[in-house]
């Protein structure tokens, strides 16, 4: 009985101190409206950092997984280079070829898909119609289990067209609308380099990669017909290995397996370094990592300060309110109003006011990522989590700038607050 009681009274505390702060906003509507923009900017801007970083960061996710995280790239080049880098002997390494690729399908028990793709950017052509620096993609058959991607129409490369190297392309949706318009492509030929090549496909429309990895602008060619107008040991046609791991197997086993093979199949003695580079997505993870942990400190900083400054504003105009209010202050002690009642009353009004600066600072975020969303080819949406982090940094603003005001109200003297000149 005792527990509903008081239940009852502090409803009814939090009913007359919520009606009360009310009241008060809405009187002084100039005091209101700057008091808010102080919490409004602050919650705005680190809101909008989160919200910016997080879409970042799912783009850059789902670029690496289209990347492959349990693959591994044999190439010339790596990544990331060492503090120590000495870019000739980089310089004379040679590059992957057809035959290493074979041979690591043929040796790795780690391994459970191996794929050599080389590629470049040429001119493509049908009938009148020509679309520049197209990304021509020359893989073996099993490219489809590495690289995911879905075909909007026609098909894959049979196994026998791969192999026995059939002029066959499947192109990108962006290709497609630039050669063909309202064609159907399937069926009909495109010209490149002088050659006639049968459109087998058309890759689903992909938008926009952060590693420019996207199938839109592509075309796909089985690697052994593209020996036939490309030289496909050359550096320039940038030939790389691609290896995915077997379900059980860690991608560290899986680099220590092609280490192993690769420095075989080369004839490297022991005392050799390697001369070649395995390279992982988990790289670009890291790099990436970094370069957010600085913009989300930056972005706490700028945001921090903006809200600092909003926070003294509500401090500012809540003492002010204390003064304008210090006779009916007095008149409510005078009645019977307890200290704690002027105090939750203060301090309800100051958390009221960082809250609806804090909800109009996340409304404007959300209107900044419909509008960004449609200006770039890029998804940004605000998570809950951010929206929540939005208005419990408004809440706790709120009670720290309101807390010192709220006090001192609470402390007044009803006969001197009854007497005061304000």
């Amino acid at each position: 009985m005792f527990f509903l009681i008081a239940q009852m009274l502090v409803l009814r505390l939090l009913k007359e101190s919520f009606l009360s702060a009310i009241s008060a906003l809405v009187v002084n509507k100039m005091r209101t409206f700057l008091s808010l923009i102080g919490i409004t900017i602050g919650i705005f801007a680190i809101i909008s950092v989160f919200t910016v970083i997080d879409s970042m960061k799912s783009s850059i996710k789902n670029s690496i997984e289209s990347l492959g995280n349990n693959v591994v790239y044999v190439q010339k080049w790596p990544w990331e280079f060492s503090n120590d880098y000495q870019w000739w002997k980089y310089l004379n390494r040679p590059v992957p070829s057809v035959k290493e690729s074979e041979e690591i399908k043929l040796r790795s028990t780690k391994a459970e898909t191996v794929v050599f793709v080389v590629s470049s950017y040429k001119t493509v052509e049908y009938r009148n119609n020509s679309t520049d620096n197209v990304a021509i993609i020359s893989a073996t058959y099993d490219y489809a289990q590495i690289r995911s991607f879905e075909i909007e129409k026609g098909r894959y490369f049979s196994f026998f067209e791969s192999n026995n190297g059939s002029a066959k392309a499947i192109i990108g949706n962006t290709v497609a609308k630039s050669l063909f318009k309202d064609i159907n492509p399937i069926g009909r030929y495109i010209k490149i380099m002088g050659r006639k090549i049968n459109v087998l496909g058309v890759f689903k429309k992909e938008g926009t990669s952060i590693f420019d990895e996207s199938m839109d602008n592509s075309i796909l060619l089985p690697v052994n017909y593209s020996r036939n107008i490309f030289d496909i040991r050359d550096e320039q046609m940038n030939p790389v290995i691609m290896v995915r791991a077997k379900n059980n197997i860690d991608i560290v086993e899986l680099s220590d397996d092609l280490r192993e093979i690769l420095r075989g199949i080369r004839r490297l003695r022991p005392v050799e370094d390697d001369n070649f580079a395995l390279n992982k997505a988990s790289l670009i993870t890291q790099g990436f990592e970094d370069v957010f942990r600085i913009v989300d400190f930056a972005g706490l900083l700028i945001g921090g300060l903006a809200i600092l400054v909003g926070g003294f504003g509500i401090a500012n105009i809540m003492f002010v309110s204390v003064k304008e209010r210090t006779k009916l202050i007095g008149i409510q002690k005078s009645l019977g109003a307890k200290n704690y009642f002027i105090l939750v009353q203060f301090l309800t009004e100051s958390v009221m006011l960082s809250l609806i600066g804090g909800v109009i600072g996340l409304l404007l975020v959300y209107a900044g990522t419909v509008l960004a969303t449609r200006m770039v080819d890029m998804d940004f949406s605000m998570s809950v989590t951010n929206v929540i982090s939005g208005v419990l940094i408004s809440v706790i603003i709120g009670i720290i700038s309101g807390i010192a005001p709220a006090l001192s109200a609470s402390k007044l003297n009803p006969v001197d607050a009854m007497n005061s000149n304000f």
